[in-house]
């Protein structure tokens, strides 16, 4: 009986390791990154400290993504790679938020995450 509760355990601590590798590399740079965008947007949906921490997990997640998508890839289709990994957070954090925070957070996010900042130089002026 022993024996058999001891496979057992042993099987769901197996198990629980490996459930997600993503969050399994610790990057402490990301994490810092994630934490401070969660804090921002704390500042205008109000999270209550459940949500705050899976906030924080998921922006991580995300964030380590993008940043293979943008190792891995480059011009327009990295851009789309981009686009289709922000329209995912965004959808994923509907799971996190209510109703009304979510709605503001899609409103507020392409303030505070913009996809790209594109700067130009304007050579009219120089006339």
């Amino acid at each position: 009986m022993k024996t058999i509760l001891f496979i057992i355990s042993l099987l769901f601590t197996i198990n629980l390791s490996a459930q997600d590798p993503i969050l399994q590399k610790d990057n402490e740079a990301l994490e810092a990154v994630a934490t401070k965008l969660t804090k921002t947007y704390d500042e205008h949906l109000a999270l209550d400290g459940k949500q705050f921490i899976l906030f924080e997990k998921k922006i991580e997640e995300y964030l380590i993504k993008e940043e293979n998508i943008h190792k891995k890839f480059s011009g327009e289709e990295k851009l789309n790679l981009l686009y289709k990994l922000r329209k995912a957070e965004t959808m994923e954090m509907r799971n996190v938020l209510r109703q009304p925070q979510f709605d503001l957070y899609k409103r507020i996010k392409s303030q505070i995450q913009p996809l790209a900042v594109i700067t130009t130089s304007d050579k009219t002026d120089n006339k």
